[in-house]
């Protein structure tokens, strides 16, 4: 059996690439921060001896521990989806320091960390996909961390692609725009509608509608170093 890794596994984006990977006959080790809740509805949902591991990535001594942790569990790992991320929703000079470095942390050097420890694991024509953003591609309205962030993750893809060569193992990202995971459903009416009003598809994508684009980049093999955009023909303008 085929061996998933899946950051913030739990909910939303991840819990959907989750479940496309299990589909296939994946058995997934996933992360989540906190909730744990979900993490137990996740895990049932899963099934085929899938489980979810307590890691809070904006602590690096935890995302050690989870590396740790899937190298007691497997030999082998097949897929890695570099899903986690958070953003703080302050202007940019009343976020911190450690706010910066938080978001930071948990998208990018967790996954840098998780990709480095696991190397000796990664299979021959394996697939890293990373969830990054259309808030990358764009100015993001808000919040400059998460949309730096995305960025750098986009970046970080155009370069493991030559790390990952002797594997031929591809290394892609999701760019998804504006997806009906739980913080997007709890946004004032107003915001929806204003977002609604600059994507040409005019509505929100599904979790399902993101999680066949991270399908797409599993199945061809010859999609690598690509950012893929599911933004529904958004524009921030």
């Amino acid at each position: 059996m085929k061996t998933a890794i899946v950051t913030a596994a739990s909910r939303g984006i991840g819990l959907a690439v989750a479940q496309m990977l299990a589909h296939r006959g994946y058995r997934i080790i996933g992360s989540y921060a906190h909730n744990h809740e979900a993490a137990r509805h996740a895990e049932e949902l899963l099934g085929n001896n899938s489980v979810l591991l307590q890691a809070n990535h904006a602590e690096r001594t935890q995302t050690y521990r989870f590396a740790e942790e899937v190298a007691k569990r497997t030999n082998q790992v097949n897929c890695i989806i570099c899903n986690a991320g958070i953003t703080v929703r302050h202007s940019f000079t009343e976020t911190t320091d450690e706010e910066w470095d938080s978001m930071m942390e948990v998208g990018l050097n967790a996954h840098i960390i998780l990709l480095r420890k696991l190397f000796p694991l990664i299979q021959p024509h394996s697939r890293i996909i990373f969830t990054g953003s259309a808030m990358g591609c764009y100015p993001h309205a808000t919040v400059l961390g998460y949309g730096v962030v995305k960025g750098a993750i986009h970046a970080a893809v155009k370069n493991l692609v030559k790390v990952f060569e002797p594997l031929q193992t591809t290394v892609n990202a999701v760019a998804p725009g504006f997806v009906d995971t739980e913080w997007q459903l709890n946004k004032p009416a107003e915001v929806r509608e204003n977002i609604c009003r600059k994507t040409a598809i005019h509505r929100f994508a599904t979790v399902e509608e993101t999680a066949a684009a991270y399908a797409f980049c599993i199945d061809n093999e010859f999609v690598n170093g690509s950012i893929i955009n599911v933004d529904g023909g958004y524009n921030y303008q």
